[in-house]
C-alpha cells in the first residue's frame, strides 16, 4: 500500500503538477494502493497554491486498464462472498473521481496506450483530455459478465447518449481519433507531439488567477446539473462574488489599461 512508486510526482517552477501512474506490471491498474495514492495526490494538489494545473499520465503500454480484477477476486474469499469489499473498493475509486472534479486545480489526461474500464472512467473524470492517436478507449466489462456502470456515470457525461450506449453495450475498443470526434477527449494527436502539446495547454491554463478558474470550474460543474433558470441564478451570483474579488478587478484594469495583469490568486 505504501509503494510510492507506482504513482510519479514532479512539479515544474510555473506550477505544473504531473501525475504518472507508473504500476506497469498491472498495467496501471486502480488497485487499492493506487486508489490511495491518487486520492491522496489530488486531495494534496488542491490545496497548494504552489500546484496551478495538473497533468495526469501514465508510463506503460496501458494508460490504466481499470480494477484490479485479482484483487476483487481474491475479495470472494469472505464469507459475505466480498459484498462488503466490493463495497469498499467502488466507494473508494468514486470518491477518487469525484475528487477530480472537485479539485479547485484543472485536470489534464495524458493518454497513451489504452484505457479501459475504469481506466476509461479516469480520462473522463478529467476537465481535459489529449490523447496520442494510437491510445484506445473502451467499457468493455460486458465481454466479462460485469456491465461497466461506474465507468458509465462518467462517459454518459462525455459523450451522447447513442456514443455512451454503444460503448457500453459493445465493449468495443475506441481509437483515439473517433474518442475525440465523440468528446470524450479534446483531441487525438501524433504520439511524438502529445507531450509538449499537453505541456502548452497546461501553461496556458497556469498563466490564469487559480482564484478564477477554481471559481469557474466548481461553478461549470454545479451548474450542469441544475434546470435552466436555476442555473442562471447560481451562475450570476458566482459572477457577482467573482466581479468582487481582488483578481477580477486587477484583470479588468489591466484589460483597459492595456497592460498585463498581476494576479494574487485572490
Amino acid at each position: 500500500m505504501s509503494d510510492p512508486n507506482i504513482l510519479l510526482r514532479a512539479l515544474s517552477a510555473d506550477g505544473i503538477l504531473r501525475l504518472t501512474l507508473n504500476d506497469v506490471a498491472r498495467r496501471n491498474a486502480l488497485s487499492e494502493a493506487m486508489l490511495a495514492q491518487l486520492g491522496a495526490a489530488f486531495a494534496e494538489a488542491g490545496a497548494a497554491r504552489a500546484v496551478r494545473v495538473i497533468v495526469l499520465a501514465a508510463n506503460g503500454p496501458a494508460f490504466c486498464a481499470g480494477h484490479d480484477l485479482k484483487e476483487l477476486t481474491a475479495g470472494r474469499k469472505a464469507p459475505d462472498r466480498g459484498r462488503a469489499y466490493f463495497a469498499q473498493v467502488m466507494a473508494q475509486c468514486s470518491g477518487v473521481m469525484q475528487g477530480i472534479v472537485n479539485c479547485p486545480k484543472p485536470v489534464i489526461a495524458e493518454v497513451t496506450g489504452v484505457a479501459t474500464a475504469a481506466g476509461c472512467q479516469l480520462v473522463a473524470s478529467c476537465d481535459l483530455a489529449i490523447a496520442a492517436e494510437s491510445a484506445r478507449f473502451s467499457t468493455p466489462g460486458v465481454h466479462i459478465g460485469l456491465f461497466c456502470s461506474t465507468p458509465m456515470v462518467a462517459l454518459s457525461r462525455n459523450v451522447t447518449n447513442k456514443h455512451a450506449m454503444e460503448m457500453l453495450l459493445t465493449g468495443d475498443m475506441i481509437p483515439a481519433p473517433r474518442a475525440a470526434d465523440m468528446g470524450l477527449v479534446n483531441s487525438a494527436v501524433p504520439e511524438a507531439d502529445l507531450t509538449c502539446t499537453v505541456m502548452e495547454m497546461a501553461r496556458k491554463i497556469a498563466s490564469k488567477s487559480s482564484m478564477t478558474l477554481a471559481t469557474g470550474k466548481r461553478a461549470y460543474y454545479a451548474q450542469r446539473q441544475m434546470p435552466l433558470a436555476d442555473a442562471y441564478d447560481y451562475a450570476s451570483h458566482v459572477m457577482v462574488e467573482n466581479m468582487l474579488a481582488h483578481d477580477a478587478e486587477e484583470g479588468i484594469d489591466a484589460f483597459i489599461a492595456k497592460r498585463a495583469a498581476q494576479w494574487q490568486d485572490k
